[in-house]
C-alpha cells in the first residue's frame, strides 16, 4: 500500500485516512479547510496519539475516522478498503470502531438510565438474537460495565447520568462503546475535565483494555503529558496537518518540530527544556499562511535561527509535503531538512 505522495502506508493498519481534506464554508463565503491533506494509520492493539492546540483539526480528523464527517477530498480506509457511506457501510465501521466523546456530562441522555445508555448500541446494531434479546443484552451491559470499572454494575443499572460522579459517567461512555465489542476505540479528550486522580484511572483503564482485549485506542488529547504515558505513536497536528509523527519515545525525546519542542516544553513532568512560549494563536483556516503554515509562530523565526540556516525565505514561501504514515519518525520543517543535512 502506498500514500497519495508515493511512500508506503502503515503495514497491518486496521483504520487509515489517506490525503484526507475537509472543509467548510464560513459565513462570508470562504472555504475553511479543517484538515489540510492527512495520512494516519492505526493498528490494533496500538495506541495512537494524535496531539495539538485547539483549532488544529485533530477533532475533526476523528469525527472524520469514525464516519461522521465526509472528507472533501482522500479517503478512509478500514482494513485496506475505502470507507462507504451508505447505511450499511457505516453501520459495519461503528460495529468495529467506536467513539468516546469529551464531554460524558452532555453524551449522555439525562432521561436514561445506566442501563438503557450501555445497551442503546445493542439494540442499534442488533447485536443479540431477538428470541434471547432481554437475558443476552443484560449479560453483555453487565460485562462491558465490568470491564469499564463499573462494578458490581446490577447496582448502577437504574441509576441516572446526574446521580453519577464524572469518573463514574465516563465509564459508562467507554462501557456503552465496549458492548459492541470493537475493534477500535476513539477517544475524544477521555480525560480533559476530570480530576488528577480520576484521570490516571481512565488511562489505566484504557491500557487494560488493550492490553486483555487486543483493542487498538486513538486518544484525541491537547496534552503531551498524557499521550507520553499511554501511546506507542503520535502524530502532532497543527492548522489541519500532520507536522510531526513516530513512536512516542522518538517524538517525546528528541522532538525535531519547533511546534512539537513548544509543546512539549509546558509539560510539568519535564524539566531539562526550557517553556516556549509560543506569540499568537492557531490562524484563521480560511486564511492558511504560505510557505510552512507555523511560520508567523515559529521561534526558529523569531530568534534568527532560521535566518542563519538560510531557510528563511523557504520557511515564509516554500511549501512543504504531506508526511506519509510510515511508522518512521518524520517532520515538516525546512530547518529540520538543513540541521539533518549538517555532518554530525
Amino acid at each position: 500500500m502506498s500514500s497519495p505522495e508515493g511512500g508506503p502506508l502503515l503495514e497491518g493498519a486496521l483504520l487509515e485516512a489517506r490525503g484526507v481534506q475537509v472543509e467548510f464554508v464560513t459565513r462570508s463565503g470562504h472555504a475553511a479547510r479543517a484538515l489540510d491533506g492527512v495520512d494516519v494509520s492505526v493498528r490494533r492493539g496500538e495506541v495512537l496519539a494524535i496531539v495539538g492546540e485547539s483549532g488544529s483539526g485533530k477533532t475533526t480528523l476523528a469525527r472524520t475516522l469514525i464516519g461522521l464527517q465526509r472528507p472533501t477530498t482522500g479517503e478512509v480506509l478500514l482494513e485496506g478498503r475505502p470507507l462507504t457511506y451508505s447505511t450499511r457501510g457505516l453501520r459495519n465501521l461503528r460495529s468495529r470502531v467506536q467513539m468516546v466523546l469529551q464531554d460524558a456530562s452532555a453524551s449522555l441522555n439525562p432521561r436514561q438510565t445506566v442501563y438503557e445508555s450501555v445497551a442503546e448500541g445493542i439494540r442499534l446494531h442488533k447485536t443479540v438474537a431477538s428470541d434471547e434479546q432481554a437475558r443476552n443484552e443484560a449479560e453483555l451491559v453487565s460485562a462491558a460495565m465490568a470491564e469499564a470499572g463499573l462494578r458490581p454494575p446490577e447496582r448502577l443499572f437504574l441509576r441516572y447520568p446526574h446521580e453519577l460522579s464524572g469518573g463514574q459517567k465516563q465509564r459508562v461512555l467507554i462501557a456503552g462503546a465496549l458492548a459492541l465489542r470493537p475493534e477500535l476505540l476513539l477517544a475524544d479528550e477521555p480525560v480533559s475535565s476530570l480530576d488528577a486522580s480520576i484521570r490516571g484511572e481512565i488511562l489505566a483503564l484504557l491500557l487494560k483494555l488493550r492490553q486483555e482485549l487486543g483493542m487498538g485506542v486513538v486518544v484525541v488529547t491537547h496534552d503531551l503529558g498524557l499521550a507520553w504515558n499511554i501511546a506507542d505513536r503520535i502524530a502532532v497536528m497543527y492548522l489541519g496537518r500532520v507536522v510531526e509523527c513516530g513512536t512516542t519515545e522518538e517524538v517525546l525525546t528528541a522532538p525535531k518540530h519547533p511546534y512539537t519542542r513548544a509543546l512539549l516544553s509546558v509539560v510539568p513532568e519535564i524539566e531539562e527544556l526550557e517553556p516556549v512560549v509560543l506569540t499568537g494563536e492557531v490562524p484563521d483556516p480560511s486564511r492558511i499562511p504560505t510557505g510552512c503554515r507555523f511560520h508567523p509562530r515559529c521561534p526558529a523565526l523569531a530568534d534568527g535561527s532560521a535566518e542563519r540556516a538560510g531557510i528563511a525565505d523557504a520557511c515564509r514561501t516554500a511549501p512543504l509535503e504531506i508526511l506519509p504514515a510510515t511508522g518512521l519518525h518524520r517532520v515538516a520543517c525546512h530547518l529540520d531538512r538543513v540541521l539533518s543535512a549538517q555532518p554530525g
